[in-house]
């Protein structure tokens, strides 16, 4: 019976922690003398299942310049740290003079009324080298929405509806389907600025970036998108913050078997 308790507990327990880690998170990266940017920002998209933790990080100077990479890692009970090792980059777009790092983390999860935040120290190594990256610090912020967003459609035509998400504040924006402006300083109300473009074996990857170009009368700038890919329909919901007007949705082309 004691045995029985104790594995009760111990499965609240994990159950718990998983909890308060799985989600989005959002801040910044500080690195030593000879990175690429001495401050810039970072994005972890975690799902914590009992002490094993995953997911994708992005980081990033804006949406349209960034390195993806998935990570997993640990989280240790004993000492309330979780360890993350990242195992490479899967898509990135960054200046010539920069190269990507695999980091590796050491973050410390600290909670208060008001918020959640991991914070601590990361290193790693280039891609493609041994050669270590610059160290730096590392502090995150639960958000409750991405403004990362990756979507796997099977068919061709994409009908993308924009809306405001809330109450109708003058929120006003801009949309970029693969670097190319498609609309420009638009309000939104409850009748959709609609967005359309087609995906295929050829083309088989579109960015759209969503542009927050004021915060209206109720900030932030925040938009429900409705994606309507074939029979299949999306709801993404999009809000801007101080640091970041951007919203990157990335759409791929992935045939079902």
């Amino acid at each position: 019976m004691y045995r029985l308790f104790a594995s009760i507990l111990l499965f609240l327990a994990l159950n718990a922690t998983s909890q308060n880690l799985s989600g989005t998170w959002r801040g910044r990266l500080t690195q030593g003398p000879g990175g690429c940017f001495p401050i810039y920002f970072i994005e972890m998209q975690l799902k914590a299942e009992g002490l094993k933790v995953y997911g994708s990080s992005y980081h990033f100077s804006d949406v349209t310049n960034f390195v993806q990479e998935n990570f997993e890692g640990v989280y240790d009970s004993r000492t309330k740290l979780i360890t993350i090792q990242e195992t490479g980059p899967t898509t990135f777009r960054v200046p010539p003079d920069c190269i990507p790092c695999i980091k590796h983390y050491a973050l410390a999860l600290t909670q208060s009324r008001d918020s959640q935040n991991l914070s601590g120290d990361w290193g790693g190594r280039m891609m493609n080298s041994q050669v270590s990256c610059p160290p730096g610090k590392i502090v995150l912020t639960r958000e409750a929405s991405s403004i990362f967003n990756e979507i796997k459609v099977d068919t061709g035509n994409l009908r993308l509806d924009f809306y405001d998400n809330a109450e109708i504040d003058g929120d006003i924006i801009s949309v970029m389907v693969d670097d190319k402006m498609v609309v420009t300083h638009q309000m939104l109300t409850a009748k959709p600025i609609t967005v359309f473009t087609r995906i295929d074996f050829v083309n088989n990857v579109h960015e759209v970036v969503m542009i927050a170009e004021n915060e209206g009368a109720i900030p932030p700038n925040t938009a429900l998108l409705i994606v309507t890919a074939g029979q299949k329909r999306y709801r993404l919901f999009l809000s801007s913050d101080v640091d970041q007007k951007k919203i990157l949705v990335r759409f791929t082309y992935a045939k079902q078997q």
